[in-house]
Protein backbone atom coordinates (compact mmCIF):
# COMPACT_ATOMS: atom_id res chain seq x y z
CA UNK A 1 0.00 0.00 0.00
CA UNK A 2 1.47 3.50 -0.40
CA UNK A 3 0.25 6.23 1.85
CA UNK A 4 0.05 8.89 -1.26
CA UNK A 5 -2.94 7.09 -2.43
CA UNK A 6 -5.00 7.08 1.28
CA UNK A 7 -4.06 4.14 2.87
CA UNK A 8 -1.65 3.94 5.78
CA UNK A 9 1.18 1.61 5.42
CA UNK A 10 1.41 -2.27 4.58
CA UNK A 11 -0.95 -4.54 6.34
CA UNK A 12 0.57 -7.61 7.10
CA UNK A 13 -1.34 -10.00 9.29
CA UNK A 14 0.22 -11.57 12.12
CA UNK A 15 -1.59 -14.98 12.09
CA UNK A 16 1.12 -15.82 9.59
CA UNK A 17 3.59 -15.93 12.48
CA UNK A 18 4.39 -19.40 14.61
CA UNK A 19 3.03 -19.65 17.89
CA UNK A 20 5.06 -18.77 20.65
CA UNK A 21 6.00 -16.07 23.75
CA UNK A 22 4.36 -12.80 22.47
CA UNK A 23 7.59 -10.08 23.44
CA UNK A 24 9.55 -12.48 20.83
CA UNK A 25 6.84 -12.30 18.18
CA UNK A 26 6.76 -9.00 18.61
CA UNK A 27 10.70 -8.63 18.50
CA UNK A 28 10.90 -10.81 15.20
CA UNK A 29 8.16 -8.54 13.79
CA UNK A 30 9.88 -5.55 14.81
CA UNK A 31 13.17 -6.12 13.29
CA UNK A 32 11.47 -7.43 9.91
CA UNK A 33 10.91 -3.79 8.47
CA UNK A 34 12.41 -0.41 8.92
CA UNK A 35 9.08 1.11 11.00
CA UNK A 36 6.90 -1.07 12.33
CA UNK A 37 3.56 -0.04 14.32
CA UNK A 38 1.28 -2.32 16.19
CA UNK A 39 -2.04 -0.82 16.30
CA UNK A 40 -5.81 -1.55 17.18
CA UNK A 41 -8.20 -0.69 13.77
CA UNK A 42 -10.58 1.12 16.41
CA UNK A 43 -7.60 3.40 17.68
CA UNK A 44 -7.94 7.36 16.97
CA UNK A 45 -3.87 7.93 18.08
CA UNK A 46 -2.63 5.06 16.21
CA UNK A 47 -4.80 6.44 13.20
CA UNK A 48 -3.09 9.63 14.11
CA UNK A 49 0.41 7.97 14.53
CA UNK A 50 0.11 6.01 10.67
CA UNK A 51 -1.05 9.05 9.35
CA UNK A 52 2.08 11.18 10.57
CA UNK A 53 4.73 8.67 8.82
CA UNK A 54 2.54 8.59 5.85
CA UNK A 55 3.04 12.34 5.63
CA UNK A 56 6.20 11.99 6.34
CA UNK A 57 6.71 9.95 3.19
CA UNK A 58 7.51 6.60 5.16
CA UNK A 59 5.53 3.77 4.27
CA UNK A 60 5.01 2.23 8.02
CA UNK A 61 4.14 -1.90 8.36
CA UNK A 62 1.22 -2.28 10.38
CA UNK A 63 0.25 -4.91 12.63
CA UNK A 64 -2.88 -4.54 13.73
CA UNK A 65 -3.45 -6.49 17.03
CA UNK A 66 -7.58 -6.58 17.07
CA UNK A 67 -7.21 -8.68 13.82
CA UNK A 68 -4.94 -11.33 15.65
CA UNK A 69 -6.59 -14.41 17.44
CA UNK A 70 -3.30 -14.02 19.70
CA UNK A 71 -3.23 -10.42 19.51
CA UNK A 72 -4.56 -9.53 22.92
CA UNK A 73 -1.30 -11.64 24.32
CA UNK A 74 0.88 -9.59 22.18
CA UNK A 75 -0.81 -6.23 23.85
CA UNK A 76 -0.27 -7.53 26.94
CA UNK A 77 3.42 -8.01 26.30
CA UNK A 78 3.70 -4.27 24.36
CA UNK A 79 1.97 -2.79 27.92
CA UNK A 80 4.81 -4.70 29.55
CA UNK A 81 6.98 -2.91 27.38
CA UNK A 82 6.43 0.01 27.36
CA UNK A 83 5.00 -0.06 31.07
CA UNK A 84 2.38 1.63 30.43
CA UNK A 85 -1.35 1.60 29.40
CA UNK A 86 -2.49 1.87 26.46
CA UNK A 87 -0.43 -0.49 24.70
CA UNK A 88 -0.67 0.37 21.13
CA UNK A 89 0.37 2.36 19.23
CA UNK A 90 3.93 1.28 20.08
CA UNK A 91 6.21 2.18 17.12
CA UNK A 92 9.56 0.26 16.88
CA UNK A 93 11.84 1.80 13.68
CA UNK A 94 14.81 -0.03 12.73
CA UNK A 95 14.12 -2.70 15.13
CA UNK A 96 14.23 -0.61 18.21
CA UNK A 97 11.24 0.51 20.09
CA UNK A 98 10.36 3.80 20.06
CA UNK A 99 7.87 3.82 22.49
CA UNK A 100 4.00 5.08 22.27
CA UNK A 101 2.49 8.42 21.26
CA UNK A 102 3.81 10.61 23.62
CA UNK A 103 7.67 9.09 22.34
CA UNK A 104 7.32 9.37 18.87
CA UNK A 105 5.63 12.90 18.87
CA UNK A 106 8.40 14.26 21.36
CA UNK A 107 11.03 12.64 19.29
CA UNK A 108 9.23 14.60 15.87
CA UNK A 109 8.94 17.72 17.68
CA UNK A 110 12.86 17.36 19.10
CA UNK A 111 13.83 16.67 15.77
CA UNK A 112 15.52 13.05 16.67
CA UNK A 113 12.63 11.15 14.60
CA UNK A 114 14.23 12.11 10.98
CA UNK A 115 17.36 11.12 12.03
CA UNK A 116 16.36 7.75 13.02
CA UNK A 117 14.05 7.37 10.27
CA UNK A 118 16.94 8.15 7.78
CA UNK A 119 19.31 5.43 9.94
CA UNK A 120 16.62 3.14 9.41
CA UNK A 121 16.67 3.20 6.01
CA UNK A 122 12.81 4.17 6.05
CA UNK A 123 13.31 7.90 5.06
CA UNK A 124 15.83 9.29 1.94
CA UNK A 125 15.53 13.04 2.55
Amino acid sequence: MHCQTGSRGTYVPTTRTTAGDPLERIERLASENAVVIFSVSSCCMCHAIKRLFCGMGVNPTVYELDEDPRGKDMEKALMRLLESSPAVPAVFVGGKLVGAMDRVMASHINGTLVPLLKQAGALWL
